[in-house]
């Protein structure tokens, strides 16, 4: 029963291991074609690791399973199979003659007594007769009796090496695993490290983008008309028109674009007709009117009561003035500002125009919030990273941008935290009238930290830099140098390059437009200051030979480009080959295994760890060689390969202690030898 229970264990552990096995495969397979979906004309070094990585995992993961799949097999083929012949061959055997020793000697016993029981009165010739058939069932019984003693003693004898071996060899092959493991470890923490670093970064990008869009989100909902792009008209929506009929005065929905440069504003009716023509006003030289009276006897079927109206003068045929009805309050003022009305809408102090210029206060500003950070606050934990009290930081700017006194405020002083101070100097870069890297070369510098080619990457900004302003390139240097020294104490603040570029990028860079393609590009930015502090010394050491950058990168020969980061290649894994074959003694009744083993690589000694030293022992009988099952590999004819592994230190290793293993085949083979001899003298 024991062996079909064990039978029918293998085999279902055999089932569940081909399943996991097709698994994983599926797994790798699905993770090596997966792709990854991005917005975009380009993808960063980070987000080209990101999606390069699954491609990695699957090799990884293949890898693995393959060895695992091997260790399985040798499993099978090392341990199972050898102890499962052992089992048929010698200890089936040995019931055997265990069979034919009781059978021979209940032949010989009964023999015997008739022998006993014989009469005295028979003739003399039948009495020899009858003790020569005794001398022969006895001898055939000794005979029997002998072999199975020797049977017993063989296989008590050989299963000390013939059941040993088998698990040391399956031990070898589920080291030589374990080993694989610990190097796909070794060379997959590098990897690990610089994609946890990527996917920060990405996720970093992530977090900068979200703000923005949220951010432009809020302001196309509290004013969804103020967005322009460059060449589209000032403002364009909605906007009643009060048109007077024969029989009264109907209210008309126009589609209406207002160019201010041009002073143009054309007017498009909603309710089509076939030869329906589009109505063009042109304010040439005239100022636009604005009358903010509300109007009673508007028509509630077309308009919401209380709205108010814009009246235009135009010199238009029978009429000045073209009475407008916005949609609503906000719309109403957004439209009186863009033309110019007599209520145009008034900001706080602080975000004037005229206060957020890059003038000398402006650097003084900056200059005494850099040297307050970096006296008492540069080896503060996520310095610019962490946004001070809005109400704070509005105290602090106000104070400082003060007509009457302006910049007569004492940083140093204990009134003002670092968080105030970094949360005012981000808020005075980022309302700027104009970015420090200007609007002009914002396009610019985008494409270049778009370009693959590392070396034009860095060439190109070096030379937009100093296409620059002078007043934007010193302010640029002046920042830049101090997001250097943050740096050089990331083990303090944790902020490193990467994290600053993410703080700065969407300060020191601005898009023109508010648009969400633009949102898409602030990874870009980030990458732009990323590049300056890491470079700023070859960058501000001065300006290039040709400070004009070619639009695209120039042919090289061996151009150095960013290639995505991979787990450590090592030359390939000599496998180990075991093979067992059954080397036949005389009569074919006794065998033994026969595998070569690969040594497992030596670890590197270290301190107190002992290395692992591999001691092979061979007891080899001089006897006429013979082929093996087909391997073409030569054998002894009775001979066991002894791998012996030992954790003691190599100088505690005598000889005796190494060919001590062979002790067992040893005295076997001289047992049998004089139970063979005995045999052949009866």
């Amino acid at each position: 029963i024991l062996p079909k229970c064990f039978q029918q264990h293998r085999e279902r552990k055999g089932k569940q291991n081909k399943c996991y096995s097709s698994a994983v495969q599926k797994f790798s397979q699905t993770l090596q074609s997966f792709q990854f979906d991005f917005i975009g004309d380009t993808l960063t070094d980070d987000e080209i690791n990101i999606a390069e990585s699954f491609k990695e995992f699957a090799e990884l993961l293949h890898e693995v399973e393959l060895e695992r799949s091997m260790m399985v097999q040798n499993a099978s083929d090392l341990l199972i199979k050898p102890l499962e012949n052992f089992r048929k061959e010698q200890i089936g055997f040995t019931k055997e003659r265990k069979k034919k020793f009781e059978k021979d000697g209940e032949k010989f016993y009964s023999m015997l007594d008739r022998h006993l029981h014989l009469s005295s009165k028979k003739k003399e010739s039948q009495l020899q007769e009858a003790d020569l058939q005794v001398d022969k069932e006895r001898h055939n019984f000794f005979e029997s009796s002998l072999e199975y003693v020797y049977q017993i003693q063989e296989v008590q004898e050989s299963k000390k090496f013939s059941i040993v071996e088998p698990v040391l060899a399956f031990l070898h092959s589920l080291f030589t695993y374990n080993n694989l493991t610990v190097e796909l470890t070794q060379d997959f923490l590098p990897y690990k490290q610089q994609l946890q670093l990527s996917l920060q970064n990405t996720r970093n990008h992530f977090s900068s983008t979200r703000e923005e869009l949220e951010d432009l989100k809020k302001r196309m909902k509290e004013a969804p008309l103020t967005c322009k792009l460059p060449g589209q008209p000032t403002i364009e929506g909605y906007l009643y028109t009060q048109e007077k009929w024969a029989l009264g005065i109907s209210w008309v929905k126009y589609y209406c674009q207002y160019e201010k440069e041009a002073k143009t504003l054309r007017m498009t009716p909603m309710d089509q007709k076939p030869g329906a023509k589009q109505v063009s006003c042109f304010l040439g030289g005239m100022s636009a009117n604005i009358d903010p009276a509300i109007r009673s006897h508007l028509q509630s079927t077309h308009v919401i009561s209380f709205r108010k109206q814009i009246d235009v003068q135009v010199p238009r045929p029978g009429s000045g003035t073209i009475t407008l009805q916005a949609l609503s309050e906000a719309n109403r003022r957004l439209w009186m500002e863009a033309m110019d009305g007599k209520e145009p809408i008034y900001h706080s102090p602080i975000t004037k125009q005229e206060e957020m210029e890059l003038n000398e206060v402006g650097f003084k500003f900056v200059r005494k919030c850099i040297n307050a950070v970096e006296t008492k606050g540069i080896t503060t934990e996520g310095v610019y990273r962490t946004v001070g009290s809005n109400i704070q930081v509005q105290k602090l700017l106000n104070a400082f941008f003060d007509p009457k006194c302006p910049g007569d405020v004492d940083l140093q002083s204990g009134d003002w935290d670092i968080k105030t101070i970094t949360s005012s100097l981000k808020f005075y870069l980022r309302n700027l009238s104009e970015p420090v890297m200007t609007y002009k070369l914002h396009k610019e510098l985008v494409l270049a930290a778009k370009s693959e080619n590392l070396d034009y990457r860095l060439g190109a900004i070096h030379a937009l830099v100093y296409k620059l302003p002078d007043k934007n390139r010193e302010m640029l240097e002046l920042l830049i140098q101090h997001l250097v020294n943050i740096c050089e104490h990331s083990r303090e603040n944790l902020m490193s390059p990467s994290n600053m570029g993410v703080i700065f990028g969407p300060t020191l860079m601005r898009a023109q437009e508010d648009t969400v393609a633009a949102m898409m590009n602030i990874k870009f930015q980030n990458i732009v200051v990323e590049i300056l502090i890491e470079h700023f010394g070859k960058i501000y050491s001065g300006p290039p030979e040709d400070t004009t950058a070619p639009p695209v990168p120039p042919p090289r020969v061996a151009a150095r480009r960013h290639k995505p980061i991979t787990i450590s290649k090592r030359p390939l894994r000599e496998r180990p080959v075991f093979f067992g074959a059954s080397v036949e003694e005389s009569g074919g009744q006794s065998g033994c295994s026969l595998m070569p083993y690969l040594p497992l690589p030596t670890p590197k000694p270290s301190g107190k760890v002992l290395q692992l030293q591999r001691q092979k022992c061979e007891v080899l009988e001089a006897q006429p060689r013979r082929r093996v099952g087909g391997m073409g590999a030569s054998v002894p004819r009775l001979g066991v390969a002894v791998c012996c592994w030992s954790l003691v230190p190599p100088e505690r290793i005598s000889p005796k202690r190494v060919c001590r293993a062979g002790s067992a085949a040893g005295d076997f083979t001289s047992r049998a030898r004089t139970v063979k001899h005995f045999l052949r003298t009866q």
